[in-house]
């Protein structure tokens, strides 16, 4: 057509910029196995297994997710079972259940989320005491 530019492969095959592109798990997708990404990633379908992911995960209202996840940052809204591990903030908002281990520098949750965890925040570790092995000194190092 007169006027009309076509682009060139190479300007059609250029990589977006990393904020720029997120993975998305749609509602009615359900996904067994591990699942690993350099980007964002939604999750509104459900996962049973493994989410290694060097951006961002947002678990949807109707998402749900069963096993580890290991994240940049991360906001849920639906559900989760498992260990979560983020590196830097994990918002957790009212319509979030959540059950199990949580790893995070930051946390931010809503009233209203079911928080049922064990979280250690800031990189800290319980010291175990030497007397009683099952038990923990209650210290933060």
């Amino acid at each position: 057509m007169l006027g009309s530019k076509k682009a060139s492969s190479s300007e059609t095959n250029k990589p977006m910029p990393s904020g720029q592109l997120t993975n998305s798990i749609v509602l009615d997708t359900h996904i067994e196995g591990t699942i690993t990404t350099n980007h964002d990633i939604r999750v509104d379908g459900s996962i049973k297994g493994n989410l290694l992911s060097k951006g961002k995960v947002i678990i949807g209202e109707n998402g749900k997710i069963e096993g580890e996840i290991k994240c940049e940052n991360a906001i849920i809204e639906g559900f989760f079972k498992g260990i979560i591990h983020v590196d830097q903030l994990l918002i957790v908002l009212s319509t979030a259940k959540i059950d199990g281990d949580v790893y995070t520098q930051k946390l931010q949750v809503e009233p209203g989320a079911i928080f049922n965890v064990k979280c250690i925040m800031g990189g800290q570790q319980l010291k175990v005491n030497k007397e009683n092995p099952a038990g923990t000194t209650g210290k933060l190092s």
